[in-house]
């Protein structure tokens, strides 16, 4: 535990040119198989048929799935409707859809359970998942936009174009992970990707104010040398930050169900891809852009020696 309690020294910044190179690879990649693959959209964005079956006693919706796979409906998304008694089936807009498919399921619940009765069946049109998407991302856009006028207003505009860029670079990442493993991409995930927005944003942010503290306390030195001390100041406080939320996201992904793995490996990603992005990303797009402490450091009064250092 000594790590915590001492500053490390590692020269960051010696490597990001070498890394600005995986981070093209990874961003063409991720664009890559967006384009060729595209996303595996959820219901929520493509529409579908829900049936609603009741049962006299609570059962597992492991066994319901195991079920319904064995028939052929291995994209149903199955969870409970209020009790353990209740249960909601979705289905893909292209296994059917009205009283032919409900009464398909139905017959194939009946397989296992003799007693499942049937209590209700909608049919969602993908309209409604068409707005949802123009929403998801306009939201998005306005974050961006935010965030860029937020960032420079409290900082430096290389700042703001550092920020942006580190956001763009986790939503694109994250999105050619999905595209490329073919996990369901619905609402709990779109949730998931704006929460990452917030936390590599956050992680920027800390990051950018321990820059700008040091340009203003460190008179000496180039703007690499207090951007690797910055950072070095700021690892210990990364490092247990993520530890933690990872260990977290771990636990919900393993045990907490299939409703909510999409939405915990959106946020593992992030995490790993935000704290990436916040220093190879972020800062390194700031020091390419020429951000210097001329720029944030205001001009020292008269009598006042410039070059005085502040351990």
């Amino acid at each position: 535990m000594d790590f915590f309690k001492r500053e490390p020294d590692i020269a960051f910044m010696a490597y990001r040119r070498p890394l600005a190179l995986l981070t093209a690879v990874l961003i063409v990649a991720a664009i890559g198989f967006l384009g060729l693959r595209g996303l595996n959209l959820g219901l929520d964005f493509t529409g579908g048929t829900l049936v609603e079956v009741g049962y006299p006693e609570a059962v597992e919706l492991a066994e319901v799935r195991e079920v319904l796979a064995e028939d052929g409906y291995d994209d149903a998304v199955v969870q409970t409707f209020g009790t353990a008694r209740d249960i909601l089936i979705r289905l893909a807009p292209d296994a059917g859809q009205g009283d032919a498919l409900s009464n398909a399921v139905l017959e194939t619940l009946r397989t296992d359970n003799p007693a499942a009765e049937l209590r209700r069946v909608e049919f969602v049109g993908p309209q409604v998942g068409d707005e949802l998407a123009e929403k998801g991302g306009l939201a998005l856009l306005y974050a961006l936009g935010g965030i860029l006028l937020y960032v420079a207003f409290r900082f430096e505009y290389r700042f703001a174009i550092g920020a942006v860029a580190a956001v763009v670079h986790d939503v694109v990442v994250t999105l050619g992970i999905f595209a490329a493993i073919g996990m369901t991409f619905d609402l709990t995930v779109l949730a998931a990707l704006l929460a990452v927005i917030g936390y590599s944003l956050n992680d920027t942010i800390v990051v950018f104010d321990r820059i700008r503290e040091n340009f203003l306390r460190i008179r000496k030195g180039t703007a690499e040398s207090i951007a690797n001390r910055s950072i070095n100041q700021m690892l210990p406080r990364t490092l247990v930050t993520s530890l933690t939320t990872l260990l977290v996201l771990f636990a919900l992904a393993l045990f907490g169900g299939e409703l909510i793995r999409g939405f915990a490996v959106t946020l593992i990603v992030g995490v790993l891809v935000g704290t990436y992005s916040s220093i190879y990303v972020a800062s390194a797009a700031a020091l390419a852009l020429g951000v210097s402490k001329e720029d944030l450091v205001p001009p020292p009064k008269e009598g006042e020696d410039a070059d005085d250092e502040q351990p």
